[in-house]
């Protein structure tokens, strides 16, 4: 039987598409979610080496250790990781460097002034590329205690265990 290639799974690490067909997510930064209260987001744009592009859409990297600062007016990525690319040669990346994100001087100046202030941080929280080009999806957060994150688990773990009691009551519903 033949199947289209479409709806074939895919194989490999690579990144995957998104629901919308322009987002490919290539890493998210679950770590992040689960650490932080998120205020507020912002997709930024990356500067990239050639190297680091294609490393990229191989799908490896890591952001779980990573962090924005606003410098001098520019913002900048640290310690996110993206490995080497495995077929590169002297010109190939070191794999922690800073990187340099593109947003507007307004969103800037907004995040500079709302990170100084105490307790927030600007986390990423995923890379993916639209429409071809490498984006950073990164948000102004506050550092949850540790309470919030033991109320965070159990109010996700009642939503949980309600909606399998709903989906229980529908199944015995439409068995009669």
């Amino acid at each position: 039987m033949y199947v289209p290639k479409e709806s074939q799974p895919k194989q490999g690490g690579g990144a995957a598409k998104a629901k919308d067909g322009k987002r490919k997510i290539v890493a998210q930064n679950k770590k992040a979610r689960h650490d932080y209260a998120i205020i507020d987001t912002y997709e930024a744009g990356l500067v990239l080496t050639g190297t680091e592009v294609k490393s990229l859409r191989q799908g490896r990297t890591s952001l779980t250790d990573g962090f924005v600062q606003i410098d001098e007016g520019e913002a900048w990525l640290h310690n996110a990781h993206i490995p080497e690319y495995s077929q590169g040669s002297w010109t190939n990346h070191s794999a922690r460097r800073k990187r340099k994100l593109l947003l507007h001087r307004e969103e800037i100046d907004k995040l500079e002034a709302k990170s100084q202030e105490t307790g927030h941080t600007i986390v990423p929280l995923a890379l993916y590329f639209k429409d071809g080009r490498a984006k950073a999806e990164i948000a102004l957060a506050r550092g949850k205690k540790e309470y919030d994150k033991r109320q965070t688990l159990r109010e996700k773990q009642d939503r949980r265990e309600s909606d399998r009691a709903i989906a229980a009551a529908k199944r015995k519903q439409r068995a009669q």
